[in-house]
């Protein structure tokens, strides 16, 4: 066996542990698998850490946590993990740090070049990477609060 090879059989056990252990299901297109990407289905709602207010106004609309959108969170070859719901772009997880930025532009009085500092994201270039940060970020904002009294 190649080292490919054994990634693959390593990434895949540990997607077998998500659906056995967590109930996190892996939702990816056929497209998505050919672009290296892997998405997944988690079982709690997309507004778990909503506020008592919205929870409230489901429940004057007769209905729950449950009848709303599930998580759905995708890693993607590029080294993102991004959070894909409801949004028209789907919501990057990479943590954030402060980069030296530099432009330059032509303007009147010739080539100017101005320097400001911008965030840029981290990338998490091995998959198995990805699968386990993605699975530090569910533990960390949802999985706590499944086992609240409600």
């Amino acid at each position: 066996m190649n080292y490919l090879q054994e990634q693959q059989a390593l990434e895949d056990a540990f997607v077998r542990q998500l659906l056995l252990k967590y109930n996190i299901k892996e939702v990816t297109t056929q497209r998505q698998a050919k672009n290296g990407t892997r998405e997944f289905f988690f079982p709690v709602s997309t507004y778990q850490n909503t506020s008592e207010f919205y929870k409230k106004w489901l429940k004057s609309k007769g209905k729950s946590l449950k009848d709303t959108p599930r998580l759905r969170i995708a890693c993607f070859k590029s080294g993102y993990v991004r959070k894909q719901n409801g949004t028209y772009s789907p919501y990057q997880l990479n943590k954030t740090y402060n980069q030296n930025r530099r432009q330059t532009y032509l303007t009147e009085d010739g080539l100017v070049t101005t320097e400001y500092i911008g965030k840029a994201r981290a990338l998490i270039y091995s998959q198995l990477a990805r699968l386990n940060y993605m699975l530090e970020y569910y533990l960390n904002n949802y999985k706590q609060n499944t086992t609240k009294a409600r």
